[in-house]
């Protein structure tokens, strides 16, 4: 039967479970049985039970040692007979005395594949393939220093939540998913970034931890505390779903706050090769052989602030159409006035637009250290050889469902933002804005184009043409991402457009503060004087000027 032994499994035919956002429940494909949470929770930690008793008499059998390194704090533990001087994480000699704690040690393993010197072979390889890097090259030097480590990960399966809010609008949104078999790293001195890279891990290979699997190999004891798991475990959660929110909310600058109660957290050894040397590190999948390489110096990456963002933005739009002025014949002097009075314009307009209304962008710079990795698909043995898949194996994340308070009702629900009807909308209205006048002058002169005179809303025109560009790119933005198109989720896989109930609420001082500005002087004076000069316009343009 399919799975692996970190499954959830059904209580009543033994096959794998699968989480059923929607429903907030494991359901059984084959039996259709359905199990809850804590239910899954309790059913693994009966299997974690049995297992570290399976684990202490296991040990019996072995004379094992454990080495404390005095520099970083690394404890490794190997077999009472293999020789071991320094620490590979920092280069300090150990200290070794026997190992006695059981209680430390994973009830999960996925055992080595490939051997050390294997390891050598395809970390010289990637130097190879990638020979114009300076990691490459210093690299090579010192392939040889390549150790091979069961590391101690955590395993997380099961349903997690998020909030996630776009970094230039107010509002955050909710959303449930499910994180299938993600290992998180428990070693504080290797870099994160360089073992995510390493994965993933064939999983059809996870085994009950026994010290079989870890003769002549070394064990890494987990030393990373409980408050750095706990912010690891979510920063890893939060990456995986990264961009599937970024593609749900349309833009790269998210924030995602993740919550992990009830996942199933299991301990588990995973087999590493990785070398420490300067400023590079590398590793290798122990049993995929997958090589990934950490970059020497960092790369920088710089943010903007708004107003740049707006006057580039400016700059950049005035220079194409002062080309195109050129580009058509219009003269040198002529093109640069016009262009500079659209600057001018444009720059208002740019500045409305990027004028963040919620999120206020600085100008900062961010480094970090890029991760090289191997291409390809994982190694299998053939007839004691490694034989590399074509197909490169890749960690699949269970899109995740976000919820609304519907009626007074939490829903699952799907959220769109732009859409092709929305944006022919915002178009359809700046043009009936724009053309107001003249759409009122049609009615007036019985659809007669050709006693339309479009000098009669001129005034209009100019009024219009600078307002409704910042009311498309400022205003639009506002509704499209305070306000978006939700779609109820049904248990069957349909969904339906959700139109929020309008209630008509009848502010007094609303329609008092209108009363005013119609009939009470001096205000209502400028107010009529603006309509009698509307309808002029609209006049002028049905009828013209004779």
């Amino acid at each position: 039967m399919e799975g692996n032994i970190a499954d959830v499994r059904c209580p009543n035919c033994g096959a794998p479970a699968r989480y059923d956002i929607i429903r907030q429940r494991y359901l059984c494909a084959y039996c259709g049985s359905q199990t809850g949470v804590k239910d899954a929770i309790l059913q693994k930690q009966g299997f974690r039970q049995l297992q570290q008793k399976k684990i202490v008499e296991s040990r019996k059998n072995y004379k094992l040692m454990d080495a404390q390194c005095p520099g970083c704090g690394a404890r490794i533990i190997f077999e009472e007979n293999e020789a071991m001087s320094n620490c590979a994480f920092c280069g300090n000699a150990l200290v070794r005395k026997e190992y006695l704690k059981d209680e430390e040690l994973p009830e999960m393993i996925v055992p080595f594949r490939i051997s050390e010197k294997e390891a050598v072979g395809l970390v010289e390889e990637w130097c190879e393939r990638n020979a114009m890097k300076p990691e490459a090259r210093h690299l090579k030097t010192v392939s040889a220093s390549l150790k091979g480590f069961y590391l101690p990960y955590e395993l997380i399966t099961g349903p997690v939540n998020a909030i996630v809010e776009r970094m230039d609008a107010s509002r955050s949104y909710y959303c449930e998913g499910f994180v299938d078999d993600v290992f998180v790293n428990c070693s504080k001195q290797l870099d994160n970034r360089v073992l995510d890279a390493t994965e993933p891990f064939e999983l059809d290979e996870l085994k009950e931890f026994d010290f079989a699997y870890a003769a002549g190999q070394r064990i890494k004891i987990k030393d990373i505390n409980k408050a750095d798991l706990e912010r690891r475990v979510a920063q890893e959660v939060a990456e995986d779903y990264a961009p599937i929110v970024r593609k749900t909310l349309e833009t790269e600058a998210v924030e995602i706050n993740t919550g992990i109660n009830n996942v199933l957290r299991m301990p588990a050894l995973l087999p590493i090769y990785f070398v420490n040397s300067g400023n590079v590190m590398a590793a290798v999948n122990g049993q995929t052989g997958k090589v990934s390489v950490r970059a020497e110096k960092d790369s920088h990456y710089y943010f903007l602030p708004w107003w740049l963002k707006a006057l580039a933005s400016s700059l950049i739009i005035c220079g194409i159409i002062y080309l195109a002025f050129r580009l058509f014949g219009m003269d040198k002097a002529q093109a640069l006035y016009i262009d500079l009075v659209l600057a001018a314009f444009m720059i208002i307009v740019t500045l409305c637009a990027y004028d963040d209304f919620s999120v206020h962008n600085s100008f900062r710079v961010t480094s970090e250290r890029k991760i090289y990795t191997s291409k390809g698909g994982p190694l299998h043995r053939e007839n004691r050889k490694l034989v590399k898949d074509d197909k490169e194996i890749r960690s699949e994340v269970m899109k995740p469902v976000f919820f609304e308070k519907i009626d007074g009702e939490e829903r699952p629900v799907e959220i769109k933002f732009t859409s092709p009807l929305r944006i022919l909308e915002t178009a359809l209205l700046a043009l009936f804005v724009l053309f107001l006048p003249v759409i009122i002058a049609l009615f007036l002169n019985g659809f007669d184009f050709k006693r339309l005179e479009l000098g009669g809303s001129a005034v209009w025109f100019c009024i219009m043409v600078p307002v409704i560009p910042i009311y498309i790119l400022k205003f639009e933005k506002i509704e499209l991402y305070e306000r978006p198109w939700i779609y109820l989720l049904n248990e069957d896989g349909t969904k339906k457009r959700y139109h929020q109930k309008i209630k008509l609420n009848i502010n007094k001082n609303v329609i008092g503060d209108i009363l005013r500005a119609l009939f009470i002087p001096p205000v209502s004076l400028a107010v009529w004087f603006g309509i009698l000069c509307f309808c002029v316009m609209c006049y002028l343009t049905a009828f013209g000027f004779e």
